[in-house]
């Protein structure tokens, strides 16, 4: 069988999560409307392993695998580039590439979590020929070595509106629970239980809850079964769950640690008022926040909540969708044209 046309840029994907899909489905869509041609290698899911590092080599290798038929299929050469959807992607990589990454190891896999990806994430970092982090903090936890000189292109992860406000927003909170330790899951509803107790009364008081099972939130002892004022939905289809947002006036979270925030973005681009704890990581929405109303930003969640929906700030949501201009998708497409393709095909 003759070998398929090769591309411009294959993007290696991870696709571990559904907000690392849309990233790689995003990057692939602006490089072809700045007029390469572009496509994406997905990993088969590997076997679920009990540890972080194990899940991680299991990742690795089953990103290495699609890298390697893809790259076998396109012939020599294969790909004028090749780009590493986050460092774990890039790490058993069978030809070097540009890395694009929300967080480097060194920072989210910390202690035992990340014994051997840290060292070889750092040969990896110092051997690619481009960094495309997400955000300026996600470059700034690179070691400074890797990061020297014209190497790296910040290049956020595009965020859109996902359609027309609800008429009504008759959902008073609304909060993205997919790994809930990680996302701070019970601290949201401690903090939503202190306002309820006040507000309970007022129609339209409800928290609903997106992205993790009633069955699974209940093992881990996070809620109670027929909770009054918390709505289960569960995992949903991207729309459904936008549906959902546009309806809601405040988007609440207090994550342990935020890689970027893609949920608080897409919050935001849908006029919810974001309602956060601060948190560390390369949180992109944080300071946008804190400048639309730092009342909505503290380590008392409980007081920010009810500051958001007992006194909420006039003009918030055209204040937040002018703040977004740099992370839509028509100037992510602009840093691709002029900043990213240039230099990948240089």
């Amino acid at each position: 069988m003759a070998p398929e046309q090769a591309v411009d840029v294959l993007i290696v994907s991870l696709g571990s999560t559904s907000g690392l899909r849309t990233a790689d489905d995003e990057l692939r869509d602006s490089l072809g409307r700045a007029g390469a041609s572009a496509t994406v290698a997905r990993p088969a899911p590997p076997a679920e392993v009990p540890t972080m590092m194990l899940t991680d080599l299991m990742w690795a290798r089953a990103a290495r695998d699609a890298a390697r038929e893809m790259l076998r299929r396109g012939g020599s050469p294969p790909a004028r580039a090749v780009v590493y959807s986050s460092t774990t992607a890039a790490m058993l990589w069978p030809a070097p590439g540009a890395i694009r990454f929300d967080a480097p190891a060194a920072a989210n896999r910390p202690g035992r979590h990340g014994l051997w990806q840290r060292p070889l994430e750092r040969r990896r970092l110092r051997g690619a020929p481009l960094l495309l982090p997400w955000s300026e903090g996600a470059l700034q936890e690179v070691p400074p070595a890797a990061r020297r000189g014209d190497r790296a292109l910040v290049l956020p992860v595009p965020v859109e509106p996902s359609g027309p406000a609800a008429p009504v927003r008759d959902i008073a909170a609304i909060t993205y629970a997919a790994n809930p330790s990680k996302k701070g899951l019970d601290r949201v509803l401690s903090a939503w239980r202190r306002v309820w107790a006040e507000l309970g009364s007022v129609p339209a008081m409800e928290l609903v809850v997106a992205g993790a099972s009633a069955q699974e939130l209940e093992r881990a002892g996070l809620t109670r079964a027929s909770e009054r004022g918390v709505r289960i939905v569960g995992p949903l289809r991207s729309e459904d769950y936008r549906a959902l947002v546009r309806r809601a006036r405040v988007f609440v979270c207090a994550p342990r640690r935020e890689d970027y925030g893609i949920a608080q973005l897409e919050a935001l681009a849908d006029g919810c008022m974001l309602v956060t704890t601060p948190a560390p990581g390369p949180y992109a929405a944080l300071p946008i926040a804190r400048a639309l109303d730092p009342r909505l930003v503290g380590e008392d969640l409980g007081l920010a909540l009810l500051a958001a929906l007992d006194d909420p700030p006039s003009g918030y949501g055209a204040r937040a969708r002018e703040a977004l201009h740099p992370f839509r998708r028509q100037e992510v497409d602009r840093l691709v044209a002029e900043g990213l393709l240039p230099r990948l095909l240089a």
